[in-house]
């Protein structure tokens, strides 16, 4: 009976089945050779590679033919070969039996970006193996690993508020129902999957039509190649609100909507996007809908609990509508008192200082207080510039005389 040279030929790679790569880190494996015989070998190399690739057709009829345009880019982010047998002219011969061979190469250290699947284009990662034997097929193995790149949700821009107002006119043909106006809005625009975002809103049915708002968490895909474009829709969560009556107003306080998982944003792919939409919608029977879009950013590390005072607000569901309409006014706290940052003995030893230095000449001035210091008197002056202000007082110690003419401001 006439036995396979190769039993077996795998390519492992260290680590969990499901381990996540990111810049800078090492991929590890081995190749795994099993033989029932001996072979001859020309050469075994191992290569990793990054590619993005976007590719779709379109198609157009000119008379009784139909023409395709083909549409394909793609970016390469890595390239990595290692010689495991190298080809140096003669052939390698392997004993039968088990035969390992370790390989690692380092992804590179600037940004990389997220693994992806669209329909319309990927972001793949993976190791490659290639057997050379003479007079033989070339064995090839290939195997897939998983890229994500860290998006911090904790940085200021992510965690800015997002808020906005749109308005619109029901009409249907020449007839006016009224306007129809949604303000919303959100504590930030950074999220990750199984959050819930509190979305706070105002519906102002001013029309004489019953509206149904509603909110959306919708993604986008956008392929770009030979300077077309394609984009990929879909929403990925639902909120639904209660019907508002004709000259009524309804107000989310907080309604929750939950981020199921989905993968994180990509931004920085001159070929492939994924975005990520809030979007407070009003149906009105009969018309368009009226859409108010936030922008969100789904990130990969969640936000600390202790990371800002947003955070904070968001955490309880708290926020008041009139900050959602950017007019809330917060109230200065008084300074402190004076008595409690300077104690007893330093406020003697100063007017000390200063009735002993008011009979000194101003030439000398420089000098004396150097000696009542014991150090520069330039030393004391960045001091001088953080002592804290007076006692605070609502009432004006220096009031303007009732009898004083205002000074005309052209004069």
């Amino acid at each position: 009976m006439l036995f396979k040279s190769i039993k077996s030929f795998k390519l492992e790679l260290d680590g969990p089945h499901d381990a996540v790569y990111t810049s800078g880190e090492m991929v590890t494996g081995q190749v795994v050779l099993e033989l029932n015989r001996e072979i001859k070998v020309r050469s075994m190399r191992v290569l990793g590679r990054g590619l993005a690739t976007a590719h779709w057709l379109e198609n157009r009829t000119v008379g009784m033919n139909t023409v395709y345009n083909d549409y394909t880019s793609k970016i390469t982010y890595f390239r990595k070969r290692q010689h495991l047998i190298r080809d140096n002219g003669e052939l390698t011969v392997l004993a039968a039996g088990r035969h390992e061979y370790p390989f690692s190469f380092q992804l590179p250290e600037e940004t990389l970006v997220t693994s992806f699947e669209g329909k319309h284009g990927s972001i793949r990662y993976w190791v490659k193996v290639k057997l050379h034997r003479p007079w033989c097929t070339v064995r090839k193995i290939k195997k897939e690993f998983t890229v994500i790149e860290p998006i911090d949700i904790n940085t200021p821009a992510l965690l800015a508020p997002q808020a906005g107002t749109k308005e619109k006119n029901a009409r249907v043909w020449y007839r006016n129902f009224g306007q129809v106006c949604v303000t919303a809005k959100i504590d930030r625009k950074g999220y990750t999957p199984g959050e819930v975002i509190p979305v706070f809103a105002e519906f102002d049915n001013a029309t004489s039509r019953s509206i149904v708002p509603k909110a959306y968490i919708t993604q986008t895909q956008t392929f770009i190649a030979r300077g077309t474009m394609k984009q990929k829709r879909a929403v990925v969560a639902t909120l639904s609100g209660d019907p508002v009556g004709p000259s009524r107003r309804e107000t989310w306080h907080g309604r929750a909507i939950k981020i199921p998982p989905v993968g994180p944003s990509i931004l920085q792919c001159r070929i492939i996007k994924v975005e990520y939409t809030l979007k407070v919608c009003v149906e009105v029977p009969g018309t368009s809908k009226l859409c108010l879009e936030l922008p969100l950013v789904m990130g990969t590390i969640p936000l600390h609990p202790f990371g800002s005072r947003t955070s904070s607000v968001s955490s309880q569901y708290s926020v008041n509508l009139e900050w959602l309409r950017m007019a809330i006014s917060e109230q200065p706290e008084p300074p402190p008192d004076y008595s409690s940052v300077v104690t007893n003995e330093e406020a003697v030893q100063n007017a000390a200082n200063t009735n002993n230095n008011s009979s000194c000449p101003e030439e000398d001035l420089s000098e004396d207080l150097s000696g009542i210091l014991g150090r520069p008197l330039m030393a004391y002056v960045q001091e001088f510039r953080f002592r804290p202000p007076p006692v605070y007082c609502e009432v004006d110690p220096n009031p303007q005389p009732c009898n004083m003419r205002p000074r005309c401001m052209t004069c």
